[in-house]
C-alpha cells in the first residue's frame, strides 16, 4: 500500500485510492442529478409546504452534495507533497 495508510472498515480494506475514486463518482453522480432531463421529472404542479417539488429536489440534491463533499474532505488523506512537486 504505497499510497498511504489503509483503514479496515467492516471487513474491507479502504485505501485512499478507493476513497478518491468514490469522490470522483460522487461528483459525476451529482452532475447527472442536476442535468435537465432528471430535474424535469420533478417539474409538476404539485407543491409540498407551498414549495414546488422541483425546487425541493434541487435544494435536496445540493444539500446532499455539500454534506458528501464535507465527508469526503474529512476521509481523504492530506496531500503531504510540497508545491515544488517533490
Amino acid at each position: 500500500m504505497g499510497e498511504g495508510t489503509a483503514r479496515k472498515q467492516r471487513g474491507q480494506i479502504v485505501t485512499p485510492r478507493k476513497i478518491a475514486s468514490a469522490a470522483l463518482f460522487f461528483c459525476v453522480l451529482g452532475t447527472a442529478l442536476l442535468l435537465p432531463p432528471l430535474v424535469l421529472v420533478f417539474n409538476t404542479q404539485m407543491r409540498v409546504l407551498g414549495l414546488p417539488t422541483e425546487l425541493i429536489y434541487l435544494f435536496s440534491v445540493w444539500l446532499v452534495l455539500i454534506l458528501g463533499t464535507r465527508w469526503f474532505a474529512y476521509r481523504l488523506p492530506d496531500d503531504d507533497r510540497q508545491e515544488g512537486g517533490k
